[in-house]
């Protein structure tokens, strides 16, 4: 495992047109990527489709045909998207080495499994599929992202001891969230002794683009620090958490973290309360101000899993708002989430109105006009 706990998240790196993600700025990469090392940093994550499926070409040409294999470890990753046979398996990762260069990955992972996912990879033996890799050396550990809830991951875990570690989405302002349940999903990762990688620290760039009071709050206590390091540093003082990624896309953003993750110090109290109060701040400007309490959930006739889409919702307005980008712009996990929960429960549009739920809320919110603007913007297709 990488000593320092920052690692550089490859799938949103510079480009030279910012309507194509596959064209990538790879001067500005290889600059980025010497830093990374000069600064004594090693880990680096790729995936087969980043960057229009670029990602990993970047990999080979400012990385791994740039320094020697012994000063970096790479990670890489096998899509249930992109499996619809079991030759499939080994087409995908014989491109991968050759894309990269390499003749062993550092890590692998199972990439984003979820309710939906897993019945692809179980159908395909991928589970059999890698620890086959690792027994081979072609893989030297092996974990699984993961974009669901906990009661799935402890499922996941206890039938799969053989994975050394788990990739979940952690930060501050989805810690305590109904929807994506950071918290609970990190807990269960430290029941089964799993140590967590953490992916979306930032969110996306919600938690570099906060309300300006949270601004001040962070500024006023330490005023070198930035705003994005309060995040980074949030999910990497949790002490199961072995690796935070982080998506650089400019080397400004590359020399703020390595900055203060060279000689990383874990928050203290004072900060960890300002964090907090930081959160409550932002979850105050959100768009349905639901406190999940469920009292509207156990009359549901169509077993609409109300609180967690609200929750879903309000953290996807926030990610949208906090990148500057509109509803139909690109991918987003909340919406992953939604089709997760929905599988379970009905689907926001499943709604009768029949006003059992606005009945029992505490807080005597609009239930059903708030559902149609769930299901409009989750179920746009």
């Amino acid at each position: 495992m990488s000593e320092k706990k920052l690692g550089f998240g490859l799938m949103r790196l510079p480009s030279l047109d910012p309507n194509d993600p596959g064209k990538i700025d790879i001067e500005q990469v290889k600059k980025m990527v010497d830093t990374f090392i000069e600064r004594g940093f090693t880990y680096f994550d790729t995936a087969w489709m980043y960057c229009a499926f670029k990602s990993e070409n970047a990999v080979k040409e400012a990385l791994v045909s740039r320094h020697p294999r012994d000063s970096f470890t790479l990670t890489t990753k096998l899509h249930s998207s992109f499996v619809n046979s079991f030759e499939d398996r080994d087409r995908i990762f014989n491109e991968q080495m050759e894309k990269t260069g390499v003749t062993y990955f550092d890590y692998y992972l199972i990439h984003d499994i979820n309710c939906h996912s897993i019945e692809t990879y179980n159908k395909f033996d991928c589970f059999g599929w890698i620890r086959d890799k690792k027994e081979k050396g072609l893989v030297k550990h092996i974990g699984f992202s993961f974009h669901d809830g906990p009661e799935l991951l402890d499922e996941v875990l206890t039938a799969h001891p053989e994975f050394e570690f788990v990739q979940l989405q952690l930060n501050y302002l989805d810690w305590e969230s109904a929807g994506v349940q950071s918290r609970k999903c990190y807990e269960v990762a430290e029941k089964h002794g799993v140590p967590v990688f953490v992916m979306e620290p930032v969110k996306g760039g919600t938690l570099a683009n906060v309300p300006e009071e949270v601004t001040k709050l962070f500024k006023d206590y330490n005023p070198e620090a930035s705003v994005p390091s309060w995040a980074i540093r949030f999910a990497a003082s949790l002490p199961n958490v072995k690796i935070v990624l982080s998506g650089m896309s400019d080397m400004d953003q590359l020399l703020d973290n390595t900055s203060y993750m060279q000689d990383f110090k874990p928050l203290n109290d004072e900060e960890k309360a300002l964090i907090k109060k930081a959160t409550d701040i932002i979850n105050a400007s959100i768009d349905i101000p639901c406190t999940g309490c469920s009292y509207c959930t156990d009359g549901c006739p169509m077993q609409i899993a109300i609180p967690k889409y609200f929750s879903l919702y309000n953290a996807d307005m926030q990610e949208l708002r906090g990148r500057g980008i509109s509803p139909d712009e690109g991918w987003t996990p909340q919406s992953e989430y939604y089709e997760n929960v929905a599988k379970h429960f009905g689907k926001a549009s499943a709604c009768i109105q029949c006003g059992q739920c606005e009945g029992v809320c505490p807080q005597h919110l609009p239930i059903i006009e708030y559902l149609q603007t769930v299901a409009k913007h989750f179920e746009r297709e």
